[in-house]
């Protein structure tokens, strides 16, 4: 009896190491993705800066979590769990602006 705790412990850890890296990929992929969007909203930073523009912009800010929120629902992802996490990718970013139209 004692064996096939063994062969079930391993393969309990065969499947737990399987299912971690699969989620070690998909964060890498969600670092990966992040950072391309920053380098994204840079350039707005940059844009709004030369234009004089406000470095928020709240309507878009209200569309866009409307947005993910629609998604995230599609996706069967709390929405607003969604939310919290675009808002603070957004607080980062007038953060960012901020810097640049002070430079």
């Amino acid at each position: 009896m004692e064996n096939n705790n063994n062969v079930i412990d391993e393969s309990v850890r065969a499947e737990l190491s399987r299912l971690r890296d699969s989620i070690d990929n998909i964060d890498a992929a969600v670092i990966h993705m992040l950072a391309e969007r920053f380098k994204c909203t840079q350039q707005v930073g940059h844009l709004k800066a030369e234009h004089k523009m406000p470095p928020a912009d709240p309507s878009r800010e209200a569309r866009q979590i409307a947005r993910l929120r629609e998604l995230a629902e599609n996706a069967k992802l709390d929405p607003a769990f969604a939310e919290k996490f675009l808002n603070f990718i957004i607080a980062e970013v007038i953060r960012h602006h901020e810097t640049i139209a002070r430079a």
